[in-house]
């Protein structure tokens, strides 16, 4: 009988089915996944242990692979000693500003690349994906300095969620990808609502946002790690307490706190990112691949 096309693999199910060739194929594929777990989920469980330890075992070489007398305690100790509380709430409104200009202003270029064509627009595309070959440490400069006098405005930004948000709005990989998922969309649609009257806004509004909802939650979750990951520009641009990201606060306090509270505040700045992705896994990969496919 012929093999059917649609599930050759590397390996033939001839070779599978034989003893030694099964044999290799579940022991290679055991090898790689439980040493890409250990790559991926060693640290984290690092971290999770390390903040139940006390200051003496965290301490300690070799290091224990359990704690001895967890420690629960210093997730309390964290919360309060490092003003957690302050810090969250500062990161949710950054990545909640940072989601709205993001799909506001990305939206509105990718809709104009992809369906209005303004001249040169494939030009402009081309210039904004030339960013991306740009290492992110050479425009940290340029950046700050923008940032401590506006141009024009002559506005120092400093402590100010707009040194923050205006700077992650120009983001090229954002735009591509919802020109590629607008791509995808038919243009028989877009007639429709020329033929109903509907004006370009009135069709980006009506007819391509409620097509574009997979995509748009990528977006949002992009934007929203992209602000809780964050480090090195938030500390520059956000010196005073008040305004601290979590990132920054936990680094400010590290010096004079014991090890195992700052990784127990680590790990609490860890848990929010970590449930997002895991709610809205199934709509990342399905909005990465939709906009691949012509409709």
């Amino acid at each position: 009988m012929a093999q059917d096309s649609g599930t050759r693999t590397l390996i033939s199910h001839a070779q599978l089915r034989r003893g030694r060739g099964r044999a290799i194929y579940w022991t290679l594929l055991a090898v790689v996944v439980v040493g890409f777990s250990l790559v991926f989920l060693g640290p984290l469980y690092w971290m999770v242990t390390g903040a139940l330890k006390s200051g003496q075992e965290i301490a300690q070489t070799p290091p224990s692979l359990f704690p001895q007398d967890p420690q629960f305690q210093n997730y309390v100790d964290a919360w309060h000693n490092l003003d957690l509380a302050k810090l969250l709430f500062n990161t949710f409104y950054y990545a909640a500003g940072a989601v709205a200009f993001q799909l506001v202003l990305d939206t509105a270029a990718a809709y104009a690349l992809s369906k209005l064509r303004p001249i040169f627009g494939n030009a402009i595309l081309a210039m904004m994906l030339a960013t991306l070959m740009i290492p992110a440490m050479v425009l940290i400069v340029p950046q700050y300095v923008t940032v401590i006098d506006l141009p024009f405005l002559h506005v120092n930004l400093l402590d100010s969620p707009f040194a923050i948000w205006l700077p992650l709005v120009a983001n090229a990989f954002n735009i591509f990808l919802l020109k590629r998922f607008f791509d995808s969309i038919p243009e028989d649609l877009m007639a429709a609502a020329l033929m109903d009257g509907a004006t370009p806004l009135r069709t980006l509004w009506s007819v391509i946002l409620p097509m574009s909802r997979p995509i748009l939650g990528v977006v949002s979750i992009f934007a929203v790690t992209a602000v809780w990951k964050d480090f090195l520009w938030p500390k520059l641009v956000m010196p005073s307490p008040e305004t601290r990201t979590v990132s920054v606060g936990i680094y400010a306090f590290a010096g004079g706190t014991p090890m195992n509270v700052v990784i127990a505040a680590s790990v609490i700045a860890a848990i929010p990112t970590v449930i997002i992705f895991l709610i809205f896994q199934r709509n990342i990969m399905s909005g990465l691949t939709t906009g691949s496919l012509k409709g």
